[in-house]
């Protein structure tokens, strides 16, 4: 177990990865088919969110915010996701869905996420099919999350609004409903232990590259609400 003094601004790939959960199966590929996640919506089962309140390490107000989960529809199902700025105040640089704090005008947490995600990556909402909303996550800097999962047809022209986004990129959602590439770490920070979630995936090399294959640090909420979906298909 590692010990830290100060949580702000640390390395999450500092903290020693504690265990794997290969004993688990992976969701199984026919469950990972655009029509077969249409109807685990319409008729989900019975099950238990694994994740869903982080230890508190801000006094802030809770704040309601939406993230939109975007599975594209390519040959195989994508999940679609952003790097985010290294100036903002909340969570820079980290891996993210798109999505923010829901605002007074929005009807509900899918217009909150659809609207995040056009300003953030301009993701056009026609090219967008809602399946449905997973439980609420609230984080540990106080924002109670709605994850609003929807289907994604290939086709659209993001524009990246850099103010609020570094880069986007997209995993195989095979590779993420896969519990042998869910890592589990812990730390005590001024005697609390917090426990997270990782999920590296290091990007093909492209053709014309010539720097490397680049890792993607998928941790934290953003694993965590994951984690939360792969219980949903898999229950």
């Amino acid at each position: 177990m590692t010990v830290i003094k100060s949580l702000p601004s640390f390395d999450p790939r500092t903290v020693a990865v504690s265990s794997i959960d290969h004993h688990l199966d992976g969701v199984a590929l026919e469950r990972l088919m655009p029509q077969a996640l249409r109807e685990r919506f319409r008729h989900p089962p019975a099950w238990t969110p694994e994740h869903s309140v982080e230890k508190k390490f801000t006094n802030r107000a809770p704040a309601l915010a939406a993230v939109l989960i975007p599975l594209v529809m390519r040959d195989e199902l994508t999940l679609l996701l952003t790097e985010r700025s290294h100036n903002l105040s909340n969570h820079s640089g980290q891996i993210s869905f798109p999505g923010g704090r829901t605002d007074a005008a929005d009807r509900d947490a899918i217009e909150t996420a659809l609207r995040e995600a056009e300003e953030e990556i301009a993701l056009p909402r026609q090219h967008v099919e809602v399946l449905g909303t997973l439980p609420t996550y609230v984080t540990g800097s106080a924002f109670i999350i709605t994850p609003v999962v929807a289907l994604v047809t290939p086709g659209f022209q993001l524009q990246p609004n850099p103010g609020e986004v570094a880069d986007v990129f997209e995993v195989p959602l095979r590779f993420l409903m896969n519990p042998a590439h869910h890592r589990r770490h812990e730390l005590e920070f001024e005697g609390v232990l917090r426990q997270w979630l990782s999920m590296p995936y290091t990007d093909p090399v492209p053709e014309t590259a010539g720097s490397g294959a680049k890792e993607r640090y998928i941790w934290g909420a953003t694993a965590g609400m994951l984690r939360n979906f792969y219980r949903f298909l898999s229950a």
